[in-house]
């Protein structure tokens, strides 16, 4: 589930580090050394690389310089970072000198004992290393929200139990996907009163299983907090979304974290959604992805299409026992409601954060039958509407912005100071 840190551990491929020779262990160890002096605590960052007879081509550039570059938006300077920084990074020889020309860097030369190997187990190693050493772009992920509802109103031991309680559905998920052969590589990385999680993998199939695995924390959290008492099992709110994203190792000591964090587009979009959310609810956010579609190959359809088809594969999960009962059957779908031809369509709502951005989501109903025990997630058609209608009652909010070319007063800065510590709900959402 975690990565590992070690050059000479398991890569990006899952190929054991017993497959890599002594000879090119010897060069990864001088690779990871070069890389680390040169990477000064986190001072520059790796952007590619390509293979030399004599050892490896590197362009290297301070952590400011990707801000500075792509603020000249007119030569889509961003565009180019984001495609130089997805995906593998390695480059042949002329790429590698036609980017040190555009970007005005020169390479680094490192020097190899011997001639790196062409082998994948070698080649994934130095990826996985590059990385670490830089920062990732990935276009399109699945990503996941969890967060705990009214967190700051609990003590540090009730929020500790909630945490490692929330951390337990987690693992449990994960061991009754793999049970079912489905092997998720989950990753995370704490927002203090929840949890953004998401597949190290990436594709369709990747995107599914951490559906199904959302599912399933949701469900372990569910029957945890019936069998509870006090406020050790936590109540949360849960979005998924499927967004772009950077990705980047923040420096622990003198060396880079072997943990990856996120940020981007998905990460803020997740934030506002759920920010309006009510507790158990489950929001999907609107987005297109591509699912596998059998025969048919794979296709590109929006998150109702996805959701679809994630609820007719539920069936594999049969079987699964859940708090000492088997689960019979589970099914998802997102409210709905009968247009004008009697035709059911999902509910679309229009979410509106404090700083008047919106975007659209679904809430999504889960089902599960436990030895004939009917469970419920997520906020039913009532509970939906009542919501709705607590939502409209509430007065247009305040955005605590001075007007323009005006300062703000102390008073508005601390209120606005009091509205992020307490979270308080700034925005709104209605049926679009």
């Amino acid at each position: 589930m975690d990565d590992k840190g070690s050059i000479s551990g398991t890569g990006s491929g899952g190929t054991d580090s017993t497959a890599i020779s002594i000879v090119q262990r010897g060069n990864l160890k001088t690779l990871e050394q070069t890389l680390r002096k040169q990477w000064r605590l986190g001072q520059n960052i790796v952007l590619s690389w390509s293979a030399d007879e004599r050892g490896l081509l590197v362009i290297m550039v301070p952590h400011y310089f990707l801000g500075n570059y792509c603020a000249d938006e007119n030569q889509d300077n961003e565009g180019f970072i984001r495609e130089l920084i997805s995906g593998r990074r390695r480059r042949d020889r002329d790429d590698m000198f036609a980017i040190s020309k555009r970007l005005e860097v020169a390479p680094i030369f490192i020097k190899l004992s011997s001639p790196l190997s062409e082998e994948p187990a070698v080649l994934d190693a130095v990826e996985q290393m590059i990385c670490r050493y830089g920062v990732s772009y990935v276009d399109s992920r699945a990503v996941l929200l969890f967060d705990i509802v009214e967190f700051s109103l609990f003590t540090p031991f009730e929020q500790a139990s909630q945490l490692n309680s929330l951390s337990y559905s987690f693992n449990s998920a994960y061991n009754k996907l793999a049970s079912m052969g489905i092997d998720i590589e989950f990753a995370r990385t704490t927002t203090g009163d929840g949890y953004y999680v998401w597949n190290k993998r990436l594709g369709p199939e990747a995107n599914r299983d951490l559906f199904y695995f959302m599912l399933l924390v949701g469900a372990d959290n569910a029957v945890a907090r019936a069998a509870s008492r006090g406020n050790t099992v936590p109540q949360i709110r849960t979005a998924y979304h499927v967004g772009g994203h950077y990705e980047l190792y923040q420096a622990a000591g003198v060396n880079p974290s072997v943990f990856s964090y996120i940020v981007g587009d998905v990460t803020i979009e997740l934030a506002r959604m759920l920010d309006m959310a009510v507790s158990e609810q489950i929001l999907v956010g609107e987005f297109d992805t591509t699912i596998a579609d059998g025969s048919l190959g794979s296709q590109r359809v929006p998150s109702p299409a996805f959701v679809s088809a994630c609820n007719r594969g539920l069936e594999a999960l049969s079987g699964l026992q859940l708090s000492s009962k088997n689960l019979n059957s589970i099914r998802c779908q997102l409210s709905e409601y009968q247009d004008d031809e009697s035709v059911r369509r999902p509910r679309r709502f229009l979410i509106t954060d404090k700083h008047g951005l919106s975007r659209h989501a679904y809430n999504l109903q889960v089902a599960l039958d436990l030895e004939g025990k009917p469970l419920k997630l997520g906020l039913e058609e009532g509970r939906l509407s009542d919501a709705m209608r607590a939502e409209a009652a509430e007065p247009p909010p305040s955005t605590g912005e001075a007007p323009a070319g005006s300062a703000a007063t102390a008073e508005e800065l601390f209120d606005d100071l009091a509205q992020l510590l307490g979270k308080r709900r700034q925005g709104s959402i209605v049926e679009d």
